[in-house]
């Protein structure tokens, strides 16, 4: 019966509910901007990569690597277009 049990969907459900709770608290403490934002963009970053493993099980195939070299490729284009939006439209680049 043990076996039957999904653990590792439990603990990520549980994982993700901590982390959303961490996010909502960010709301209702009183905390400077600078932190503020840390503490989301740092919880955000990591509940995508707990739904990622846990929830779209992507380390459970034969072809794993492919898949996270994707998701690197994809944050890393998101990244750029990103910043380089905020240098040639704010920053004035």
């Amino acid at each position: 019966m043990r076996e039957l049990f999904p653990a590792k969907q439990v603990m990520g459900y549980f994982f993700s509910l901590l982390l959303t709770v961490i996010a909502l608290a960010v709301y209702f403490v009183d905390m400077s901007y600078q932190v503020a934002m840390t503490i989301l963009l740092v919880t955000a970053f990591v509940q995508a990569g707990v739904q990622l493993v846990v929830f779209m099980h992507a380390g459970e195939s034969k072809d794993k690597w492919s898949i996270y070299t994707t998701v690197y490729y994809g944050v890393f284009i998101a990244l750029v277009t990103i910043f380089g939006s905020l240098l040639t439209l704010i920053w004035g680049y």
